[in-house]
């Protein structure tokens, strides 16, 4: 099984073989993750996506207190290896690498990526992870793509984490064709309600969810669940 704990916005903590994944960090900044604390996290791995700073704010920190293994694409990681931070992965498009969590392989997404300090951080991705317990699919920010069909053809999606807040990435309707796509009938929301732009009304995006035969689950901070 794989267990994974809601931190608010895009961020989630994966225990996979015992392992402690992060993705997309992004919680001292966040008002609604307030009582979040970092140091508890520890992760053994952090996985970004691209270097906006709502999926980066708390990288640093994280990294360097925990020693996690930090994977992104090659500009993302590049800029943090100028903040001092060495133990890390980089990837790009369409490339595999296997952690001893699982394979992961760094997807295409359609969305922007500028880091912090102005920087570019490169072409923005999502992942797909293949455990022993199942393979998901991070999204990341994007918007509906066909690619997201070869995820499909290429693997067995358990389940995915996908944008819903629309505005600057996928809205409900299309995170149903994305599932669809990639042949998974569970979606776990993220990248919603953080800020008044992607504010959603949660009960009917569970609802358009309901109509299309798939299960939208939405969950509070902290919260956990196992899968």
């Amino acid at each position: 099984m794989i267990e994974l704990t809601y931190f608010g916005h895009s961020t989630f903590l994966f225990v996979i073989d015992g392992k402690k994944v992060l993705f997309d960090p992004f919680i001292t900044p966040n008002e609604l993750a307030k009582g979040v604390d970092i140091k508890a996290l520890n992760p053994d791995y952090i996985l970004v996506t691209h270097g906006h700073e709502d999926h980066v704010a708390d990288v640093e920190t994280i990294a360097k207190e925990s020693g996690a293994m930090l994977v992104s694409n090659f500009e993302v990681v590049s800029w943090f290896q100028e903040k001092g931070i060495e133990n890390v992965h980089p990837m790009n498009h369409g490339g595999s690498k296997s952690f001893d969590f699982g394979k992961v392989k760094y997807v295409n997404a359609i969305h922007s990526s500028t880091l912090p300090d102005g920087s570019g951080g490169g072409n923005p991705g999502g992942f797909v992870v293949k455990t022993k317990s199942g393979t998901f699919y991070y999204a990341g920010d994007t918007a509906l793509t066909y690619d997201m069909k070869l995820i499909g053809e290429e693997s067995d999606i358990k389940f995915s984490l996908m944008p819903i807040g629309d505005n600057f990435t996928m809205g409900i309707e299309d995170a149903i064709k994305a599932a669809d796509f990639v042949g998974t009938n569970v979606i776990i929301g993220m990248h919603y309600d953080t800020f008044p732009y992607i504010e959603i009304d949660k009960e009917a995006a569970k609802e358009k969810a309901k109509k299309a035969d798939k299960e939208l689950i939405i969950l509070e901070i902290g919260e956990k669940i196992t899968l």
